[in-house]
């Protein structure tokens, strides 16, 4: 049996890269997939791409820094396939680089209000449609440099908002799990995907040597390679899937292990 057979998973931050994985993979695992983001167009490439016959996805513009748009958001899983099993929040805003020496902290404030205000903000609206199912499970993506910062970029404001967001994930997995509602983390590291391709290739150009760009992160993971963002959807898809009914607070590195713990 497929892993979310039967299941409605919504999925919020659906662009090219780990959102996307992330749809792709409940599809591919049995379940129906609604698909949030700002921007309806990249919605409807994402939807085509992923079910191209449109029976198993549905989507809705959504801002999370937005609470009326994510009570649309919400809602739609309800209208189109009847409930909601699980939520994973892939939303983010990750474009602010920079420390806390040189922070522009108006920036600062941008980035904790998407990361660390708005996917409770959006979480809010689920647990009713999640209790009216029997349970269910949340899945936020954390990010590795919140518990180890990275060499190559500074991220302190995302960092830090990601972090918070995992000890509010400590709270919420006691508030919601009398209700058979799980909440995890997955927290990546060094991802190839379309973030970090872009990362080589800028950095590449730079330095004309682009495999040695790549190595560098790779060369710091006990296996091999880097994690892609397929791996981390696939660790979304499990925690949100029944077979991890068990697992609630916890966060899992999916990072090739590169930082173990």
């Amino acid at each position: 049996m497929s892993l979310l057979a039967g299941k409605t998973v919504m999925v919020s931050g659906v662009g090219a890269g780990l959102g996307r994985q992330v749809a792709a993979a409940v599809v591919r695992e049995g379940g129906n997939a609604v698909l949030g983001a700002r921007t309806g167009s990249a919605l409807a490439e994402a939807a085509a791409g992923i079910d191209p016959e449109g029976a198993r996805t549905a989507y809705r513009a959504a801002d999370i820094t937005d609470e009326g748009r994510c009570e649309a958001l919400a809602a739609l899983a309800p209208e189109r396939f009847g409930g909601i099993d699980a939520v994973v929040h892939e939303a983010a805003l990750d474009s602010h680089f920079g420390g806390p020496a040189d922070a522009d902290f108006a920036a600062w404030r941008a980035v904790l209000d998407v990361n660390l205000l708005g996917t409770p903000r959006m979480t809010r609206a689920r647990p009713p449609a999640l209790r009216a199912g029997g349970g269910g499970s949340v899945v936020f993506i954390g990010t590795q440099s919140a518990i180890a910062a990275p060499t190559e970029v500074r991220q302190a404001a995302y960092a830090a908002s990601k972090e918070a967001l995992t000890s509010a994930m400590y709270s919420l997995a006691r508030e919601l799990g009398p209700d058979r509602i799980r909440v995890n983390t997955v927290l990546p590291g060094w991802m190839w995907g379309p973030p970090v391709q872009a990362y080589v290739r800028f950095t590449a150009r730079a330095e004309g040597v682009p495999e040695e760009v790549r190595a560098r992160p790779a060369g710091r993971t006990a296996l091999p390679d880097l994690a892609t963002d397929g791996d981390a959807a696939e660790a979304a898809a499990f925690l949100a899937s029944d077979r991890a009914r068990a697992i609630t607070g916890q966060s899992l590195l999916v990072n090739a292990g590169e930082v173990m713990r």
